[in-house]
This record gives structure tokens, C-alpha cells and sequence, in this order.
């Protein structure tokens, strides 16, 4: 196996230890995945559907099924499972569906179709989203995206998603970061919107036709396990504050990613973690949860006021140019006043074969690079630094479009871009087709999450994990347009395909709500919340989360160092201890209380913040998303080390005072050879 630094044996991987996170951790078996398939790597999935065991359609009917979450991956699996004659239970806290945060994907879906015959192919699709996170992904995982990525196009198309078509009435493509062709997929800038609408109206069918049931405003709040497998889940109806007991023989969790443990993120205000760390709580180990994505396309903090940050759509570099002055004194200019030859296009100066196509890590390291050079732009920011102090800077770069708009015409661009260019307008109150748009980078998605097995399966028998809420598909980076292919592809194809094998057990033993695991499990619910209610401090959730996000962001976001993150856990304990001890909930259980609501998935992230920590100080090497400053080549790019960091790192819980294990699961590649990334 090929590395950066060397080779080591095919198949042997190293099993060094990283000292930087000794203390924080207790080593674990390592992890093997048990149903991990073999052969030739385009065979594997069609041998592996053929393999797993069927449901005859009588006893689908004898089966119960639960999924939480209602976007792309929820939302398929739902309508799939429904339409296969499963009885199902979807959940969400949202008042409808529709309002899943899928919704907010904005420029695309990838899949490998070579429409515009440049070279692409399902290799092509596996190798570039493989090397865009940086070989820490599984090859078989991927194979199976890159190969099911062509099916999930023809499944929208006859549910009616309105994708952008060419004059002559064929889809139309475009590029997307970190690849050299067009493969991605898009209806105007409200792709996810459209993908999910096509995904909700499959559900709503079925919900008709009485094989779905669904409970909006409902939120998963513990993970029922009986006789070491999932059975059901706890939830609060968030409207009148019921504890409800829902049981199943198999549970799904589609609830997302964990980005707002940072506070600010393009996430909507409600994503959360509480129900895959209530799982992990149970015994699901949580994998990579370091592997954070920071989008570099957003909207730049305006001050200390803000909530949530604005996305703009990475499609924009298309055709858009990134730039900043060459001079800093420069900087305070209107972009239209500074003439061409001081301007510093620095991603088609940096990495000349793919310039503004860079993938999305390398390019948010950029534009961080150059406002760290003082060559930043926009109104100056405060910051606190590592050591405490503040410092004016100013965060943002330029995105202009007026040579797309004069090669193309404007009405071209408004044809492809008119609904992006609209909302940044509505923000800013600028005109992106008269000025430059200022963008910076921002945290976006997750690779990390819940560890699964190639059927999608946790460490918890019958727990099944699909979309962002698993790990396995993207490795350190995703590249952009990838999330919506794998949350369709995990719930139309791959789910649907793997779950059998399990339901094939079935009918199961029935049990109701008087078992002890299952009073346990509602019990501990009710103390959650009475806890909550009765500290009687006097700070808010809010102001906690507000104060969590300032340090993972500070020591954990987009340059991490041992001193920073070794200061950030020492944060985050003491920050923990105050919350326990100074929260102020108002209000009462029985009724609407976004305050309560607030309070539990705040004290999830407390925990996860904690555990994000421990990883990146254990992983010391720089890879995708995971920039470590002790670790980087001499020109400044992300430096791997294969020989030590060559895993998955899946940490198990132990209980509130325990040590995490790490339990690590090496990643062997056969099709491919691992390479230190170039894009240059």
C-alpha cells in the first residue's frame, strides 16, 4: 500500500500509536467489519444484493420498522421501505417533512452518467470522491455510491424533479470542486429542495396508501435496546411534551449531521446530534468524529449577533473567480477600483490545473491563508486568539462574476445563478452582478458519524445508519454535490438492499412497553428532563452552545494544533461541570419549550465536542477537512501520514466518567493506490 511518506506492506498497515492524545483514551480491539465484501470491487455489490436473504411479502407485513429523520436519506427510505410492505414509523421534529434540512443543499447531485463524454465513469466518480477524502474512506463503501450514482438520476427524473436541461431537452451538467468533468446534476440553485420534494411526495404515496406513519414534531430523545439489539426509541412529542414509547423491530436513524456543535454553521438552527449520541450512549460507536467539513462558499460573518450563516451554493466557482489585492493597503478599495494586475486570482495561481475547482478543504485553507496575510476583505471581525487576545481581521474573499457575465451575458448567468444571486442580495444588501460577492469559509457538513458496516448497520445489532448521520462514504472531505447522491443512494437502494438480510430473521419477539429495558430506557428520559428543569441557574442553553462554538471553532475547526486542543478539552470539562450546575430552563415539560428542547441537544454537543477533541488530538496528521499545523509539507499543503493514520477511528462510550476506547478499523485498498494529494 502506497503512502506519502513511503510504502508499507499490501494488507499490514501500521499500528503505531499517536502519543498526543495518551491520557484522554484507552486503546480498544481493533475493528474489523464483519459482512465487508471481497472480489473484484464492480461485482461486489451485485454479488452482495444477490447474497442477502429475502422478505416474502407476507411477512413484510408482520415487520415494523422506525426511521428518524425525514430528509433525502429518511425521506427514501420511508417511501421505499413503505412501498416494499413494511409497516414503518418516520419521525422528525420538524412540522412537516418538506422542512428536513436536504432542503437547503443548493447546487447539485452527482452521478456518473458522462453525458457530456469527457472522460467520466463510475471508476472515474469512486477514484475522485476516494481522493477527495483524502484515501480515508472505504473503497468498497464508494464503489457502491459511484455505482448506484447513475440509478438515483433516472429515479428523480420519473418522480418529476425539474432538473436543468440542455437546449435540445437533455439534463444538463456541470463541474463541481475536486474533479476535472461535469457530473453534477442540478435544478437551478434548489437542488436539494427539488430532490427532496420528489423523495416526500414517494412518502406521502405511502402514507396513503397505510404503510408509512408519521409523527412530525416528534423528537428522538433515547434509543430503546432490549437483549443487546435496537427495539424502539423514546420521544417527545414537542408540541404537548408526551413521552411517548414507540417499539419496532429495527430502527433507522437519518437524522443528519452535528455541524451546529460549532454554533455557527450553514446547518438550519434545529439540526442536531441527539439522536445518534443517545444511540452512541447505548453502544453505537461513533466514528471520526474530527472529520469536520468547512464549505468555503458562505457568506462572512457579520458580527457577533448571528445564529446561523448563510451558504452560497459552491456551483458559484463554476464561473465565478476567487481573488483578493495583492496589496493589503488595497484592501479597504472597492474591488471595481482595483485594476487587474493587482488582484491575486490565488487558486488558478496555487493550483493551475484545477484552479477555482479545487476541493472544497483546500480551498476554505486558501482564503484562510490569505486573511491570516492581512490580505482579507470586508468589514474587520473581532477574534480571540489562542492566547486569549483579541484582534481585528477581516475575514473574506472575492468571488467575482464579471468575466462569466461578460463571455456569457448577464442573462445567462441569471438563468443559472439568478435565485443565489437574489438571496445574497436580500443578505448583504449588495449587488453581486455590479460588485464582487465576499464569501469565507464556514462549517458545513460531517464525514464523521455513527460507525456502520457495509450493510449500513452499527456496532448495535439492528440499528441501521444512512446519510450524514454514518461515516462511510467520504472520508476527510466530501466533495461538493455528494451529499445528496449518498443520502438518495443509502435510502432508494443500498438500505432497502441490506436490511432484508437482517428482517429476514423475523417475525420477531414481541415486547411492549412494561419491559425493563424499556422502562429503563423512558425513565431515564424523564429524569433528563426533570434535571433540566430543576437546576434553576442562570445562564441559557443558548449562551452554553454560543460559548461551545467559540472554542471548537477556535482549537478545533479549520487549523488544529495538540497545545489548542489539549486547551479546548480543558474548556469543554469545565464548561460541562456550569451547565450542570448553572442552566436556567424555563417554562414546563407539558407544553411547546424550545428552551428544553434547546437544553438537551446542547448538552449532547457538549459531550461530542469533547470527543471531536480527543480524535483530532489523537490523529496528528493533516488530512482533508483536518488540518493539523504540526503536521504540513513545506509549502504549506496537508501532509498524511499512511504508515500511523491509515483507519477508522471508532470510539466507544464507557460512561460519563470513563475513558473513551478506540477501536480502530484499517482501510485496505486494492483498486486504487494511496497517493499524498495534488490538484496543482
Amino acid at each position: 500500500m502506497a503512502s506519502a511518506q513511503g510504502t508499507t506492506p499490501l494488507n499490514q498497515p501500521s499500528q503505531q500509536v499517536s502519543d498526543d492524545a495518551r491520557g484522554y483514551y484507552t486503546p480498544g480491539a481493533p475493528l474489523v467489519d464483519p459482512v465487508a465484501p471481497t472480489g473484484p470491487i464492480d461485482q461486489r455489490w451485485s454479488q452482495r444484493k444477490f447474497d442477502n436473504r429475502l422478505v416474502n411479502p407476507a411477512n413484510r407485513r408482520k415487520l415494523d420498522v422506525i426511521i428518524v429523520g425525514t430528509g433525502l436519506a429518511g425521506g427514501a427510505a420511508a417511501a421505499t421501505l413503505g412501498e416494499a410492505g413494511y409497516n414503518v414509523k418516520s419521525f422528525c421534529y420538524q412540522d412537516s417533512p418538506r422542512r428536513a434540512h436536504s432542503i437547503a443543499a443548493q447546487g447539485g447531485i452527482n452521478a456518473a452518467k458522462n453525458y457530456k463524454e469527457d472522460g467520466d465513469s463510475t471508476f472515474r466518480l469512486f477514484y475522485d470522491t476516494v481522493k477527495g477524502g483524502d484515501y480515508r474512506s472505504r473503497e468498497s463503501n464508494v464503489y457502491r455510491l459511484a455505482e448506484v450514482s447513475a440509478n438515483i438520476i433516472d429515479q428523480c427524473v420519473a418522480q418529476g424533479v425539474p432538473f436543468a436541461r440542455e437546449y435540445g431537452g437533455l439534463l444538463d451538467n456541470r463541474s463541481f470542486g475536486g474533479v476535472q468533468v461535469s457530473r453534477t446534476f442540478y435544478a437551478r440553485g434548489q437542488t436539494g429542495q427539488q430532490l427532496l420534494l420528489g423523495a416526500y411526495q414517494a412518502m406521502e404515496r405511502q402514507v396513503a396508501a397505510g404503510t408509512v406513519e408519521q409523527f412530525t414534531r416528534h423528537e428522538m430523545l433515547e434509543l430503546v435496546v432490549v437483549d443487546g439489539k435496537a427495539r424502539g426509541i423514546i420521544a417527545r412529542d414537542m408540541v404537548t411534551g408526551e413521552i411517548q414509547t414507540h417499539l419496532a423491530d429495527v430502527v433507522v436513524i437519518a437524522s443528519g449531521g452535528y455541524g451546529n456543535v460549532f454554533f455557527l454553521s450553514t446547518n438550519a438552527m434545529g439540526s442536531n446530534v441527539t439522536a445518534t449520541w443517545r444511540a452512541h450512549r447505548k453502544g453505537a460507536y461513533m466514528a471520526n468524529p474530527c472529520y469536520t467539513q468547512i464549505h468555503p462558499t458562505c457568506i462572512p460573518v457579520s458580527g457577533a449577533h448571528q445564529s446561523k450563516l448563510t451558504l452560497m451554493s459552491e456551483s458559484l466557482r463554476n464561473d465565478g473567480r476567487i481573488w483578493v489585492p495583492k496589496k493589503a493597503e488595497d484592501c479597504d478599495k472597492d474591488p471595481r477600483d482595483i485594476p487587474e494586475e493587482d488582484r491575486d486570482y490565488y487558486l488558478e495561481r496555487i493550483y493551475p490545473s484545477f484552479g477555482n475547482l479545487v476541493p472544497r478543504d483546500i480551498a476554505s485553507r486558501q482564503a484562510k491563508n490569505m486573511c491570516d496575510e492581512g490580505r482579507g476583505v470586508g468589514p474587520a471581525v473581532t477574534e480571540i486568539g489562542p492566547d486569549g487576545s483579541e484582534q481585528q481581521v477581516r475575514r473574506g474573499v472575492y468571488l467575482d462574476f464579471a468575466d462569466a457575465i461578460g463571455r456569457m451575458g448577464r442573462k445567462a448567468v441569471e438563468t443559472k445563478y439568478g435565485n443565489l444571486f437574489d438571496m445574497y442580495a436580500r443578505i448583504t444588501g449588495e449587488d453581486p452582478y455590479e460588485t464582487p460577492m465576499r464569501i469565507y469559509p464556514a462549517v458545513h457538513y460531517v464525514m464523521g458519524g455513527l460507525w456502520v458496516d457495509y450493510h449500513l448497520q452499527s456496532t448495535i445489532p439492528g440499528l441501521f445508519v444512512t446519510g450524514e448521520a454514518n461515516f462511510s462514504d467520504h472520508g476527510a472531505n466530501r466533495l461538493g454535490a455528494s451529499a445528496l447522491m449518498q443520502g438518495l443512494a443509502d435510502g432508494y437502494f443500498v438500505l432497502p438492499n441490506t436490511i432484508r438480510d437482517y428482517l429476514a430473521d423475523g417475525p420477531f419477539e414481541k415486547i411492549d412497553e412494561s419491559h425493563p429495558a424499556v422502562v429503563e430506557a423512558r425513565t431515564d428520559v424523564e429524569q433528563r428532563i426533570a434535571k433540566f428543569l430543576s437546576i434553576g441557574g442562570t445562564r441559557s442553553a443558548d449562551s452554553f452552545h454560543k460559548q461551545l462554538g467559540n472554542i471548537m471553532w477556535e482549537y478545533c475547526g479549520m487549523e488544529r494544533s495538540e497545545e489548542g486542543l489539549r486547551k479546548a478539552i480543558d474548556l469543554i470539562r469545565e464548561l460541562k461541570a456550569e451547565f450542570w450546575s448553572n442552566l436556567r430552563v424555563l417554562g414546563t415539560n407539558e407544553s411547546l419549550n424550545q428552551s428544553l428542547e434547546k437544553a438537551g441537544r446542547v448538552a449532547d454537543f457538549i459531550e461530542l465536542g469533547e470527543l471531536m477533541c480527543i480524535d483530532a488530538l489523537n490523529r496528528r496528521e493533516s488530512c482533508g477537512g483536518h488540518f493539523r499545523a504540526e503536521s504540513q509539507t513545506e509549502d504549506g499543503e496537508a501532509l498524511r501520514h499512511d504508515d500511523e493514520f491509515a483507519y477508522v477511528a471508532a470510539w466507544e462510550w464507557t460512561g460519563e466518567d470513563g475513558a473513551p476506547v478506540l477501536h480502530k478499523e484499517d482501510l485496505i485498498y486494492t483498486a486504487i493506490e494511496m497517493k499524498q494529494r495534488s490538484y496543482k
